[in-house]
């Protein structure tokens, strides 16, 4: 059977460690706070640096070349749904649950395009473009304007590449862009950045995740990946005055998948329906039900499971683009629609604890 929990919104989820962060800035914010447990730890200082470990699961913590992100783990918090890396950013961007901000899938059925969209590139599911203000793509204020508006600047340093892309455009709009070629130049911007008062600086390490995708977690890439990710962080614990708030989490973790557990669907299980999604949690707008029955998944219809994108209020489009069911695959298999990506090792969107389960780091 599929592991179906519902990630924590109400006080250790992603949504609020940036509700918390933002109530120390501003003394408000859109989501509750994290829960008594982990607000006790959370340093407050005049900036703070939020790093996001792209794919860096909790359980992925024991890897021996992950020493000192280890020791700076202090406890655990959920990924929203889906555990997907396209959610949760929109999620840091906003401060609200996927519910509120409309980014429901990296796989996303948007009716206005009339295709699904891959969030990442923000084109159709083959790479053609469309029509879509990018800057508008999440509600306003988002988390940036929000600090801006009251004397905290908003710093986010990523690769370079990302600059000016359309998903740049809409999760960082108000922030100031800057890039980094290296994992040390990261460092050195980070640290840079971060010697000016009243900042929030949110630095963002996709290295892990690139290497579990590829390669799996049992790689040699993957190890020089978190090897070189820990150093990064070792880096920044040393390098970052005490007067700076040092925090990283991730925004989801990573399973791998052997090619015996990998189902690729056929063009007749297509026909009548949009899939999207992930492949650890096929969206379906049709008949999902007798898609899963040949299928090594659950099926379970939207009616049952309003809660997996969060509480509060909906965005303007939650309605048209969420899907009427959920396949979720069953532990250690993926499912394929024609158009995903079946070559990798590495998956996540579902809600298995090491898809959901992320760490809360802390320099102490």
């Amino acid at each position: 059977m599929a592991s179906i929990i519902a990630p924590s919104y109400d006080g250790k989820g992603l949504v609020n460690l940036i509700a918390h962060i933002e109530g120390q800035a501003t003394g408000t914010a859109r989501a509750p706070g994290l829960d008594s447990s982990l607000a006790s730890l959370m340093p407050s200082r005049r900036t703070t640096v939020l790093v996001l470990f792209d794919g860096l699961g909790s359980r992925q913590l024991d890897h021996p070349k992950g020493r000192r992100l280890a020791a700076a783990h202090v406890g655990d918090i959920d990924a929203p749904f889906p555990t997907t890396t396209t959610v949760s950013l929109a999620t840091v961007a906003t401060g609200v649950p996927p519910v509120g901000h409309g980014l429901i899938a990296y796989q996303l059925w948007i009716p206005q395009v009339g295709e699904v969209v891959n969030t990442i590139h923000m084109t159709t599911m083959w790479g053609g473009a469309i029509d879509q203000d990018h800057r508008s793509f999440l509600p306003r204020p988002n988390l940036w304007e929000r600090m801006s508006s009251v004397g905290v600047e908003p710093v986010t340093i990523q690769p370079d590449h990302f600059d000016r892309t359309p998903l740049t455009l809409a999760l960082y709009r108000g922030a100031s862009f800057v890039p980094y070629g290296s994992l040390d130049d990261a460092a050195d911007r980070t640290i840079e950045a971060a010697s000016v008062p009243q900042r929030l600086v949110f630095l963002y390490v996709p290295h892990i995740d690139f290497a579990a995708h590829v390669s799996g977690q049992d790689s040699e890439a993957y190890t020089v990946a978190v090897e070189a990710v820990d150093a990064l962080w070792g880096r920044l614990m040393t390098e970052l005055p005490s007067d700076v708030a040092l925090i990283a989490t991730a925004d989801h973790g990573h399973i791998d998948i052997d090619e015996a557990h990998k189902v690729r669907l056929t063009p007749a299980q297509h026909e009548g329906r949009i899939l999207y999604g992930d492949a650890r949690a096929l969206f379906v707008k049709g008949d999902g039900a007798s898609l899963a029955r040949d299928l090594p998944a659950e099926w379970v219809p939207y009616e049952e499971i309003t809660a997996l994108w969060g509480p509060g209020p909906r965005h303007e489009t939650f309605e048209e683009r969420r899907p009427d069911g959920v396949v979720f695959a069953h532990d250690g298999y993926a499912i394929f629609h024609r158009r995903s990506n079946d070559r990798l090792v590495g998956h996540h969107g579902g809600l298995s604890d090491p898809e959901r389960a992320v760490p809360l780091l802390i320099r102490r």
